[in-house]
C-alpha cells in the first residue's frame, strides 16, 4: 500500500473543508442577496404601481374612458428603451409628462424584463406590455393581488406589475452579477489566505512528529539516550514528554539489565570458583580428600543452590507467576515463631529482641511459609547491621480505618544513607559497596521481601534514619509492612 504522509492527509482534509465552506458561503450569500433584491424590487413595484394608479385615475377622470390608455402606458413603459426610439409622447393637457416623470423616478421600469398589465373594472385586460392580445380576463385571484385604480371611491381598474428573472445587460442583472463576482473573489482570497496560514500550521504540527519518528527509529536501534526537544505546551508536547519518559525508563531498564547480568555472573562465579579451586587442589594433592574438604564443597554448593532458588523465586514473583498457598493466619503467632528461632543469634551479639502487638489482631490471608520468609529476611538483615548491645523491636498494630494491619521492624543500627533508600529493594543492591557477599549476602533478600509482600496485596516501605525511642541509642532503620486484613 502506498505511503501517504500525514501532511498530505491534513492538507487534503483542509482543502476539502475550504471547498465545502466556499460552496456553503456562496450558496447562502447568493440566496440572501437575491432574496433581499427581490424584496427591494417588490417594494419598488408596489410603490410604482400606486403612483401609476393615481395617474391613470386622473386620465380616466379627464377622458371618462380607457380608450388610448395603451398608448400612454406603452410610451411610459418603453420610453427609455433604445428599441423604441426615445420619447414618443409629448405633454398632454392633463399633465401626463409630470406624472410620467414621477413614475420613472421609482427606478423599476428601467428593466426590460418587467411586465405591466392594466385591466378595467370588469377584469378585462386593456394593456399588456408583453402581449397585444387584450381579450383575456383576469382571475379574481389576480385582481386581488393587483393594485386598484380608484376614482370617487369606485374601482375603475386594476394594475399588475410582474418581474421575471433579471437578465444580463439590465441594471438589476448587472447588480446581481457584480455581487456574485464579489462573493467569488472574496472566497478565493480567503481560501488562498487560509492555505498560506494552514501550511504554516501544518508544518508546526508535523515537524514534532517527524522528529518523534526519527527518535523512535533510533530507540529501535538501541540508542536509548535519544530525546526529543519540546517547544510548546500542547498535546504534542505531552506526547514528546511521554516519549522522553519512555526513553529514560528504557535506558534505566537497559542499564539495570546489564548490571543484573553482571551481578548474576559475579554471584554465581564466587561459589563456583571456590568449588573449582577446592577440587583442583584436591586433584593436585594439595588438599586432602577428607570430610572437612567435602564439607566445604557441600557448603559452597548449598550456597549456590540457595542463590539459584532465590533468583528463581524473584523471577516468578516479578512475573506474577508465584503461587501462594494462602490460609487464615494470625500474624503475631508467625512473628513470634521467627523471633524465637533467631534468639540464639541475637544472644550471641547481645542484641535484644522486643515485641509489641495490639490485642486481638485480625486474621490475615497469608502463605505461612512465604510470610515466615519475609519476617526471617527482615530480622536477619536487622541482626546483621545492629551492633552489640543494640535493640530490634517488632510491632504489629491494627489500622481499623483501612482494614489492615501494620508491621514495623526497627533496629538501632547505623541506618541507610538517603541516596541509597530508593534502591534498597533492587536486586543485588548493597548499600555498603565494600562489603563482601559472605558478610552481606547476595543482595536479593530485600528484593524478595518486596515481591512477596506485594504478592500478598501488601506494601512495604523503608524509613531511615529513624529515632528509636525504645532504646534511645541512636538512629537506625525501620521497615514498615501493611497487609490487608481478612
Amino acid at each position: 500500500m502506498k505511503h501517504i504522509s500525514l501532511r498530505f492527509k491534513i492538507m487534503a482534509a483542509f482543502l476539502f473543508l475550504i471547498l465545502i465552506s466556499a460552496l456553503v458561503i456562496f450558496t447562502a450569500t447568493s440566496h440572501a442577496t437575491s432574496h433581499a433584491f427581490d424584496v427591494y424590487s417588490a417594494r419598488n413595484r408596489t410603490a410604482w404601481a400606486e403612483r401609476l394608479a393615481n395617474t391613470l385615475a386622473s386620465y380616466y377622470a379627464v377622458n371618462n374612458t380607457w380608450n388610448g390608455v395603451n398608448v400612454l402606458l406603452a410610451n411610459n413603459f418603453l420610453e427609455e428603451s433604445p428599441m423604441m426610439g426615445g420619447n414618443m409622447m409629448g405633454k398632454g393637457k392633463w399633465g401626463i409628462n409630470e406624472s410620467r416623470n414621477q413614475m420613472m423616478s421609482g427606478g423599476m421600469m428601467d428593466d426590460s424584463n418587467q411586465r405591466l398589465v392594466l385591466a378595467d373594472a370588469d377584469g378585462m385586460v386593456i394593456f399588456d406590455s408583453q402581449s397585444f392580445d387584450t381579450r383575456e380576463k383576469l382571475s379574481s385571484e389576480d385582481l386581488d393581488n393587483g393594485t386598484p385604480v380608484m376614482l370617487n371611491d369606485q374601482r375603475i381598474g386594476t394594475i399588475l406589475v410582474f418581474s421575471g428573472l433579471p437578465r444580463a445587460g439590465t441594471p438589476s442583472g448587472d447588480f446581481l452579477e457584480t455581487m456574485r463576482h464579489s462573493i467569488v473573489a472574496s472566497i478565493i482570497a480567503g481560501a488562498v489566505l487560509a492555505l498560506i496560514l494552514g501550511t504554516f500550521v501544518f508544518n508546526q504540527i508535523t515537524a514534532p512528529l517527524r522528529e518523534l519518528k526519527k527518535a523512535a527509529a533510533e530507540i529501535g536501534t538501541g540508542n536509548f539516550s535519544r530525546r526529543v526537544s519540546i517547544h510548546s505546551r500542547d498535546e504534542l508536547a505531552d506526547v514528546g514528554s511521554s516519549f522522553n519518559q519512555m526513553a529514560e525508563n528504557l535506558e534505566k531498564a537497559q542499564t539495570a539489565r546489564q548490571h543484573y547480568m553482571a551481578d548474576i555472573a559475579h554471584e554465581l562465579r564466587t561459589p563456583l570458583t571456590a568449588i573449582q579451586g577446592t577440587i583442583e587442589a584436591m586433584q593436585d594433592k594439595i588438599l586432602p580428600v577428607d570430610d572437612e574438604q567435602l564439607e566445604v564443597l557441600h557448603g559452597q554448593t548449598t550456597l549456590l543452590n540457595r542463590l539459584i532458588n532465590d533468583l528463581r523465586l524473584l523471577s516468578l514473583a516479578e512475573a506474577g507467576q508465584l503461587k501462594l498457598d494462602k490460609s487464615p493466619q494470625k500474624p503475631d503467632v508467625l512473628i513470634r515463631q521467627v523471633v524465637d528461632s533467631l534468639k540464639p543469634l541475637a544472644n550471641q551479639k547481645n542484641v535484644s529482641l522486643t515485641m509489641r502487638f495490639d490485642d486481638a489482631l485480625p486474621v490475615c490471608e497469608l502463605d505461612k511459609d512465604r510470610f515466615t520468609q519475609i519476617m526471617n529476611n527482615l530480622l536477619s538483615n536487622a541482626l546483621r547491621y545492629t551492633p552489640e548491645s543494640g535493640e530490634i523491636s517488632i510491632s504489629a498494630s491494627t489500622d481499623s480505618e483501612h482494614q489492615r494491619i501494620v508491621i514495623d521492624v526497627t533496629d538501632t543500627g547505623t541506618g541507610i544513607n538517603a541516596e541509597d533508600l530508593s534502591f534498597i529493594f533492587d536486586r543485588f543492591y548493597r548499600a555498603d559497596k565494600s562489603r563482601s557477599r559472605i558478610s552481606g549476602g547476595a543482595g536479593l533478600g530485600l528484593a524478595i521481601v518486596k515481591q512477596l509482600v506485594e504478592a500478598h496485596n501488601g506494601q512495604i516501605q523503608v524509613i531511615s534514619p529513624v529515632f528509636t525511642t525504645v532504646s534511645n541509642k541512636g538512629y537506625g532503620t525501620q521497615f514498615q509492612i501493611t497487609l490487608p486484613a481478612a
